[in-house]
């Protein structure tokens, strides 16, 4: 089967070289040891992880060519901070270095503008994060950040904000090969909203229609605002099932409701 040739930034994918993790630990040494071309075949031998990183940004609108550039520079970072001593995958370091260098250029170039003096806060604040979580082998609080820095709360968690990136609440957070569990699966709400009492009693007729089991679920889901995750742990099933039950009990109410 012929394979499709597809060039980004003028590099032919379907060529890329693909490095043994022999061939890796050899060209390590060899660049470690001051051979410069050693550190281009590490380059080369390595695009294709860059590759299978930009595909999670696919839905961002950006020109893909500009995230592989971004995503190299990534790259470059790992492998020359890389440390070989280390008993640790070079994709495993590399790949969170490459997608960090996505999302601040993402960010930097997001057309809601965050000010200068914001993003330095935020930066700073991340800094602060992680070193106080190696001191003291602990997530840190937003007060004890604030100290540290000596800004106030309001500006550290505002600046944390305004750098996040959005998440679609249909974007999969967990699949254990059947039905996969999404962001929106995951919040609960707890304000009660009212409904007119055409639509209570449909609700009403169709609950009287289901399993205890899956008016349980939806009672706690929808009436009592838990997450799915509160709704496993006190029924003593797993987040996956509740999950698969509570999309049939919404598929059999809708047959009634329709």
């Amino acid at each position: 089967m012929k394979r499709t040739k597809v060039e980004i930034c003028g590099v032919n994918t379907s060529q890329l070289p693909v490095l043994t993790n022999t061939e890796m630990r050899q060209l390590f040494s060899q660049m470690q040891s001051g051979e410069t071309f050693a550190r281009e075949k590490l380059i080369n031998g390595n695009l294709r992880l860059v590759l299978s990183v930009i595909q999670r940004f696919n839905n961002r609108g950006e020109y893909v060519d500009d995230l592989f550039q971004v995503g190299c520079i990534g790259l470059m970072k790992a492998i020359d901070n890389f440390d070989l001593s280390q008993n640790v995958k070079f994709s495993t370091y590399a790949v969170p270095m490459i997608i960090g260098e996505i999302r601040r250029y993402l960010r930097d170039n997001n057309p809601i503008r965050v000010s200068r003096s914001l993003r330095d806060i935020a930066y700073r604040a991340l800094q602060v994060r992680d070193r106080l979580t190696n001191q003291n082998l602990r997530e840190p609080t937003v007060a004890e950040i604030s100290q540290e820095m000596e800004v106030t709360r309001e500006d550290v968690v505002l600046a944390l904000d305004a750098i996040q990136d959005p998440v679609s609440l249909f974007e999969p957070i967990y699949h254990d090969g059947g039905d996969p569990i999404f962001v929106m699966d995951q919040i609960s709400d707890e304000k009660n909203q009212d409904l007119s009492w055409v639509e209570e009693i449909a609700i009403k007729e169709a609950m009287r229609r289901l399993s205890e089991r899956e008016k349980r679920i939806l009672s706690m889901r929808f009436f009592e605002g838990k997450t799915q995750m509160e709704v496993a742990d006190e029924i003593g099933i797993s987040q996956a099932q509740v999950s698969r039950l509570e999309k049939a009990a919404i598929g059999h109410m809708q047959k009634y409701i329709k």
